[in-house]
C-alpha cells in the first residue's frame, strides 16, 4: 500500500507541475496579446458546443447499453453529406422557376406547413450581414429533412444489425459497431465517393460575421450552430429528465434486468438511443462541414476526435459530455493557434498538433482520472 501511496502522490505531482505550467503560459499569453487569447477561447467555445452535440451520442448509446459506439465519425460522416444533398435538392426547388415555387408553396400551405412556407421563400427575410438568406431557407429544411433520416436511420440500424445483440458480451456489441463503421463508410463512398462537396450556394460566407468590440469575430457559421445545438442540448436534456421515456431509458441504464422486470422495453430505449445519436451527429456533421468549407471524408474524423471530451466528462454523464465537449473545443483552438507555431529552424514541429493533442490528453487524464469528472465509478469484485 505504502508503494501505491507514493506512486500516487508522485502522478499527482507530475500533473500539478503541468497544471502551473499551464497557468504560468497562459497568463503569459494574456498579458502578451489578451485580444488574439480572447479570439481563440470565444472560437473553442463556439466550435466545443458542437462537440457537445457529438459527445452526447456517444455518451447516450453507452449510458443505455454500456458500449462505446465506435461508428460514431461515420454518423457524422453521413449526416454531412444527408444534408448537403437536401440543401441542393431544396435550393434547386424554391429557386428555380417561379411556377415550381407557387406549387411547392401551395403544397406547403395546404398541409399546414405555412411555417415552411415562409422559411423557403427568399423575400422573406430581411438581407443581414453574414448571412445570405436566400439560401438560408432551404439549408433550414435541409437540416430539418436530416434529422428525421438520423431519425430513420436510428432505428433501422437498431432493428437490423443491434436488436439481436441484447444480452449479448459488450465486447461482442462493440465488434458489431465497428462493423457498422466499416459499411457506413462503403455506402457513403458508393453514393458520394468522399470527394469534397462545398454547400452550393454558400450558406455562410467566411468573414463576415459578428464583431464584438472590435477584438472577437464570431464567423457567420457559429452564430447559427451556437443557438441551433444549445436548444438541441436542452431538448435533449429535458426529454431524459422530465419524460418518461428518458427517465426509462436511465433506468435501463442503471440496471438492465429490474428495468426490464418492471416493463421498460429495451428493444425501445436502445431504438431511441441510436436515433438521438443518429440526429446529434448529423447536425454536428452538417455544422463542421461549413466550418471545414464542404462536406469531406475528414468530417468523420470529428466524430472520433470528440472522444476526448466524452472521457473527459465521464462516459455516462450527459452534463459532462457537454462540459468535456467545449473544454477540448477550447483546448483545440489553443493548440492549433499557439502549439502549432513552435518551430525548430524552418520546420514546424507541432503543425498538426490540434489533430493529436486532445488524444494526448486523454491518454494522460485516463491515467488519473479513469471514469472522468462525472462518471460512474464502478468497482466489482472479482
Amino acid at each position: 500500500m505504502e508503494n501505491v501511496s507514493k506512486s500516487q502522490i508522485g502522478g499527482w505531482g507530475f500533473a500539478g507541475l503541468v497544471g502551473v505550467a499551464f497557468l504560468v503560459w497562459l497568463v503569459f499569453a494574456v498579458a502578451t496579446d489578451p485580444g488574439r487569447m480572447l479570439q481563440t477561447v470565444v472560437a473553442g467555445i463556439m466550435r466545443g458546443c458542437i462537440y457537445a452535440l457529438l459527445a452526447l451520442g456517444w455518451v447516450l448509446i453507452y449510458k443505455c447499453s454500456g458500449v462505446l459506439n465506435l461508428a460514431m465519425g461515420e454518423l457524422t460522416l453521413i449526416g454531412g453529406y444527408v444534408c448537403w444533398q437536401f440543401n441542393t435538392v431544396f435550393f434547386n426547388l424554391f429557386n428555380g422557376s417561379a411556377e415550381v415555387y407557387g406549387q411547392a408553396k401551395a403544397v406547403v400551405g395546404t398541409i399546414g406547413g405555412e411555417l415552411i412556407g415562409v422559411l423557403a421563400n427568399p423575400e422573406a427575410f430581411t438581407a443581414l450581414p453574414g448571412f445570405p438568406f436566400t439560401v438560408m431557407g432551404p439549408f433550414l429544411l435541409a437540416l430539418l429533412a436530416t434529422l428525421i433520416i438520423g431519425l430513420i436511420l436510428g432505428v433501422l440500424t437498431e432493428r437490423v444489425f443491434l436488436d439481436k445483440m441484447i444480452g449479448e458480451p459488450i465486447l461482442a456489441v462493440i465488434m458489431v459497431t465497428v462493423g457498422l463503421s466499416f459499411f457506413f463508410n462503403g455506402i457513403v463512398k458508393f453514393i458520394w465517393a468522399t470527394n469534397l462537396r462545398p454547400f452550393s450556394p454558400t450558406v455562410f460566407t467566411p468573414g463576415s460575421g459578428l464583431d464584438l468590440l472590435g477584438v472577437v469575430q464570431i464567423e457567420p457559421v457559429y452564430l447559427v450552430a451556437f443557438p441551433v445545438v444549445l436548444v438541441l442540448l436542452l431538448i435533449f436534456m429535458t426529454f431524459f429528465q422530465r419524460t418518461r421515456w428518458g427517465l426509462s431509458m436511465q433506468a435501463t441504464a442503471d440496471d438492465e434486468m429490474a428495468a426490464l422486470s418492471l416493463g421498460v422495453s429495451a428493444r425501445f430505449v436502445y431504438a431511441a438511443a441510436w436515433s438521438i445519436a443518429f440526429m446529434a451527429a448529423g447536425v454536428a456533421g452538417t455544422m463542421m462541414s461549413h466550418v471545414e468549407g464542404g462536406v469531406s471524408g475528414r468530417v468523420a474524423f470529428y466524430g472520433l476526435l470528440v472522444l476526448p471530451a466524452v472521457v473527459l466528462g465521464g462516459l455516462n454523464s450527459i452534463p459532462g459530455a457537454v462540459v468535456g465537449g467545449v473544454s477540448i473545443g477550447v483546448m483545440e483552438m489553443l493548440c492549433s493557434v499557439y502549439l502549432s507555431q513552435v518551430r525548430i529552424g524552418n520546420v514546424a514541429v507541432l503543425a498538426d498538433v490540434s489533430d493529436w493533442g486532445p488524444l494526448v490528453f486523454m491518454a494522460v487524464f485516463l491515467l488519473y482520472k479513469p471514469f472522468g469528472l462525472w462518471g460512474w465509478e464502478r468497482i466489482e469484485r472479482v
